[in-house]
């Protein structure tokens, strides 16, 4: 056991995971748990992390202005696979080294990816309510077994997510800044460019990391690009689609249907989006299930003892 380091751990889902908990304390006698639930920014979270070397983050912005506050804190490990919320310039000037696997909720994310795209697919949502407000009428839908998948992101959830569409028989193709020509040859991938996947798919999902060069990359132009019978999925990150040019298509029966579990804000706020019939919402779950949460709060405890600064040999 480590007793000399002190560990803040502002994850509030973490903090009150009793395996995750234990198997930290473990290795750590001296932990700082966010037991309150709070929700940490600006002064509240530099006033957390205060007299800690080291850290497990979640969703918290961690930026210069919050670094240069707190000169003692060493390692940054991050909960969860995104690390758009850490600025990585400031960690390679500050000096701090970070904590971070890729990949490990992938399963996870794939999954709600395959449940989105059946359930819109069958009018889930729509049926859905209707028998709740007492309308019996049977939806006619299709079946994702067949139909054209285009993943923008191939990365960590997104050949997991071929994988699983392999069971469907689906046509995927793939978008991607980097190239995987072993994997798509091995798996029947094609990979196009970006407009030419939003034409063609029949169900398009997006895993990509938001940064400048991502930010509203799926604007209303390139929207517009999509069948009208398509369905947009949004696991990702909120900020990639814009939402405004998503609803407007949505509510002139442009697009099928839609399915976000990640919003530009959270939790959202616009309610006409919300309600509407052929939109699906989730609460930012993609990385919710137990076993994704355990495997990510065991890789945050191992990049504890991460020694390098990221980007310096």
């Amino acid at each position: 056991m480590n007793n000399s380091s002190k560990v803040a751990v502002c994850s509030r889902s973490f903090s009150k995971h009793p395996i995750l908990r234990a198997e930290l304390l473990a290795r750590y006698s001296n932990v700082t748990f966010n037991d309150a639930g709070l929700q940490l920014k600006g002064e509240h979270l530099i006033k957390f992390l205060s007299g800690h070397d080291k850290a497990i983050t979640a969703l918290e912005t961690i930026d210069d202005s919050v670094l240069a506050r707190l000169p003692e804190l060493k390692i940054i490990s991050k909960y969860g696979v995104g690390i758009d919320s850490i600025d990585m310039a400031a960690m390679r000037a500050h000096g701090k080294r970070l904590g971070w696997t890729g990949g490990v909720n992938r399963r996870s994310v794939s999954e709600l990816v395959v449940s989105f795209a059946i359930a819109l697919l069958r009018h889930v949502p729509e049926a859905n309510g209707e028998v709740r407000s007492g309308t019996w009428r049977q939806h006619v839908g299709g079946l994702l077994t067949g139909r054209t998948v285009g993943i923008i992101g191939c990365g960590h959830v997104g050949k997991d997510l071929v994988l699983l569409l392999k069971a469907f028989g689906c046509p995927i193709l793939a978008y991607d800044i980097l190239s995987f020509p072993d994997f798509y040859a091995s798996h029947g991938v094609e990979a196009v460019g970006l407009e030419v996947l939003l034409k063609r798919a029949d169900v398009v999902t997006v895993h990509l990391p938001l940064d400048a060069t991502t930010r509203d990359m799926l604007d209303a132009q390139r929207l517009s690009m999509l069948k009208p019978t398509a369905v947009l999925i949004n696991v990702a990150r909120g900020g990639l689609v814009d939402e405004a040019a998503l609803k407007d298509l949505l509510k002139n029966k442009r697009l099928a249907a839609a399915a976000f579990d990640v919003f530009n804000m959270e939790p959202p706020t616009d309610k006409e989006l919300l309600s509407l019939p052929n939109f699906l919402a989730t609460p930012h779950i993609g990385g919710s299930a137990e076993e994704a949460i355990v495997a990510m709060g065991r890789a945050a405890i191992e990049g504890l003892d991460v020694n390098k600064v990221p980007g310096l040999p």
